[in-house]
């Protein structure tokens, strides 16, 4: 699945890192495809989006400009399509998450957030890690100004979310992108 990332190298507001496409988003190359999933239905409700985004088709390059213009890109963990996570093995893990530093260190996003605990756990051998805000402490080469987060899977496989309750979390994660922004400027001078 491609990355959804400017096009000009700019910095974004937020990155949100998937954990690896499931088959539909494969066969359609767009982020968090399947008709089921409540990914863009929860950032639409958080403010994230203007308005409700379906690609269930395929994302069309007016939406990809969309996000980022919205300063939001996306990426994921792992390349490789799976039908469900639990699918990739622990270093499949690990070695994404070892690239996704790499990568945040040179695009230097205000804001992280990835989606999905047990995911994030294994990528960062980080076992009692729990939703929300992270330390960053300990994951060699994560830059100091990036904000991570971790967000709960919007697959209707997750019975423990709602549509709501996904949007409360995206719009404090979105809220601290705000945040973080004005922190710096007030640091800089800007």
């Amino acid at each position: 699945m491609d990355d959804v990332l400017p096009a000009d190298g700019s910095s974004p507001r937020l990155l949100i890192v998937g954990i690896n496409p499931g088959l539909w988003t494969a066969a359609v190359n767009a982020p968090f495809a399947h008709p089921g999933n409540r990914f863009w239905l929860s950032l639409d409700r958080a403010g994230i989006t203007d308005g409700l985004v379906d690609v269930s088709r395929g994302m069309s390059p007016e939406q990809a400009d969309m996000l980022v213009r919205r300063g939001v890109a996306m990426t994921n963990l792992v390349a490789r399509p799976t039908a469900r996570a639990d699918e990739l093995g622990r270093e499949d893990l690990r070695t994404g998450g070892e690239r996704l530093v790499r990568r945040v260190a040179a695009m230097r996003p205000r804001t992280v957030a990835i989606v999905g605990i047990t995911a994030f756990r294994t990528a960062f051998r980080r076992p009692h890690a729990r939703l929300g805000l992270q330390g960053t402490d300990g994951i060699a080469g994560w830059p100091p100004d990036v904000a991570l987060w971790v967000v709960p899977q919007p697959s209707g496989l997750n019975a423990h979310e709602t549509v709501d309750s996904l949007a409360a979390k995206w719009r404090e994660v979105w809220g601290m992108t705000r945040t973080d922004s004005a922190r710096r400027s007030q640091r800089t001078g800007a």
